[in-house]
């Protein structure tokens, strides 16, 4: 450092080491522990967004992370703002998304006194984050924030808790001359690696790709697109990850989720070749860890994953490849197919064909709403770059099943299955993008866990439309108890508001919806009237799963090999 030594406080050292790693917007709960912090974000072009909530504020940050590519970063106070936001951290390490939480922290004088809203947080969050610390000087601000971006965006993402004492973020510091961005690890497949790919593939006769996880971009998946049409390889999305495959390309084959289609279940089984890109096969992918043999599949199994750890962790892969899915995207867009072309056209027309069927042979399901007809008038009425975001429950597999995802960047769900996340990300989803329509699909009890973030919306004009699809029931642990307790239901219907009625009280426009026909002139109207909207969809408790026929599903994929 050269010229005249500035000293500025530890919370403005924060906020622009922020600025230097790209950081658009903050969202938070505000807190007497870190006032400092926020008095110093008021002077800068870094966008604050107060949610009402903290766990909705941290589901907002990782969706905003989930949808970029860049680490989100929410602030907390205190034990009972951190407890509140781990549900956000939850979703994080499971959906290996980059995130951090900033907790305002008891001065550091009062520590080890069981002070008021104290907390040991290395114990609370050491388990499933992937560093926690706190910071205790001024002059360590920059250095610790920096290894907090660093940290939460290589390898497997993840998320990362910096603790921030009250007393120490007034301290001050010399102001660095340059703040540089973190460093951000890629880790690129071997040559050996993919020629041993490349063979693989040359002898295969039904071989399937599974894409999954983080660590992808635009360029990535449009790479991977071109090497699947090279190669004329059948592709499937892992749970809640179709935003890495144009579901109108003829190779996409379906997804690997909930309500997986009984016939790409059997491809999977009957392959000889599976290539997995990114995701870990975790339990609702994996069907509870019986769709592939444990620790040895049947199949041939490549496995390309951004951590070493995964690799081998539950699945033997026959081929490891230490690999983010951007980097074995380019690497695999220079292989090239088979000399005298691949062997298994066929295969891959009827995967497709399954999907097609799967999509759109749809029996009706009981009840006065007909999802086959909602979901047909929004693929008509949304263009490709529409966001769609959704929470835990029956209702978001209509959306798995009919929905198409065309765009990277279009999706932000919960592997992780929690409940209460659509509307929030859609919040910081139509933030991020607010040129895009965003469409919150959620369920009744889903919606109730967060809907006091309704009010953030209307409050920023985050203009997304909620669809919500109200059954009076939870609908998933019902299906539970019938299944574990058959004639027995208990603790499982809702008494519900009249959620439209709701919405109007913020000042958003709102409709109720109670027939199929309904629905096409209150979406358009949603569409049109510029802000916050949200439809109250009645349905049926009995059409809580999509219907169809598959034993013609089965018999037309066997028919065709």
């Amino acid at each position: 450092m050269t010229g005249e030594t500035i000293e500025t406080s530890a919370a403005r050292l924060l906020v622009a080491t922020l600025e230097a790693n790209g950081v658009d917007r903050v969202f938070l709960v505000p807190g007497e522990s870190y006032l400092a912090v926020i008095d110093a974000l008021a002077d800068s072009p870094i966008e604050t967004v107060a949610a009402r909530q903290e766990s909705g504020a941290a589901y907002m940050a990782e969706a905003t992370a989930k949808l970029t590519g860049k680490a989100g970063v929410c602030m907390v106070t205190r034990a009972p703002g951190a407890t509140n936001a781990a549900a956000g951290l939850h979703v994080a390490e499971h959906d290996s998304t980059p995130l951090i939480l900033f907790v305002g922290q008891i001065d550091r004088s009062f520590r080890e006194r069981g002070a008021f809203q104290e907390m040991d947080f290395r114990k609370v969050f050491g388990s499933f984050c992937k560093w926690v610390a706190e910071i205790d000087t001024a002059d360590r601000m920059v250095e610790m924030v920096d290894r907090a971006f660093a940290v939460a965006t290589s390898g497997r993402p993840g998320p990362v808790v910096l603790v921030l004492p009250e007393d120490m973020l007034t301290d001050t510091a010399p102001m660095p001359a340059e703040i540089r961005p973190a460093l951000t690890v890629e880790t690129h497949p071997g040559a050996a690696q993919m020629w041993d790919l490349q063979k693989r593939l040359w002898a295969a006769k039904r071989p399937l790709a599974i894409l999954g996880g983080s660590r992808w971009s635009e360029k990535a998946v449009r790479q991977f697109a071109r090497f699947a049409e090279k190669f004329d390889l059948p592709v499937a999305c892992s749970f809640r990850r179709q935003m890495l495959f144009d579901h109108t390309d003829p190779h996409y084959a379906g997804d690997v989720g909930l309500g997986i289609n009984p016939a790409l279940a059997e491809r999977i089984r009957a392959a000889d070749l599976i290539l997995m890109v990114g995701g870990r096969f975790a339990e609702v992918p994996s069907q509870s860890y019986d769709l592939l043999d444990i620790p040895f599949p049947a199949q041939s199994l490549v496995h390309v994953h951004a951590d070493a750890e995964e690799l081998g962790r539950v699945l033997r892969p026959d081929l490891a490849i230490h690999a983010t899915g951007a980097a074995f995207a380019a690497a695999a867009e220079g292989l090239e197919p088979p000399p005298a072309g691949v062997a298994w056209g066929m295969w891959r027309e009827a995967a497709r064909a399954d999907y097609v069927a799967w999509s759109e042979e749809i029996a009706e399901n009981p009840g006065a709403v007909q999802m086959a007809a909602i979901y047909a008038h929004l693929r008509k009425v949304l263009p490709p770059e529409t966001i769609v975001t959704t929470g835990a429950g029956n209702f978001s597999i209509w959306l798995h099943r009919f929905w198409r995802f065309q765009r990277w960047a279009t999706q932000a769900s919960p592997i992780s299955g929690s409940m209460g996340y659509g509307l929030p990300a859609g919040i910081g989803a139509k933030l991020a993008f607010p040129e895009r329509p965003v469409v919150v699909v959620t369920g009744d009890g889903d919606f109730q866990m967060t809907s006091q973030d309704f009010a953030t919306a209307c409050q920023t004009g985050a203009a997304v439309i909620v669809l919500l699809f109200d059954n009076g029931i939870w609908g998933t642990i019902r299906m539970h108890q019938e299944r574990e307790f058959p004639g027995r239901v208990f603790a499982t219907k809702l008494v519900n508001p009249d959620f439209a009625a709701l919405a109007r009280a913020y000042g958003a426009f709102a409709a109720t919806i109670e027939t199929s026909e309904d629905f096409a002139p209150a979406f358009d109207a949603a569409m049109a009237c510029g802000g916050p909207a949200l439809l109250h969809i009645k349905i049926d408790p009995e059409a809580i799963t999509p219907r169809t026929t598959l034993a013609k599903i089965r018999e037309a994929a066997l028919s065709k090999g």
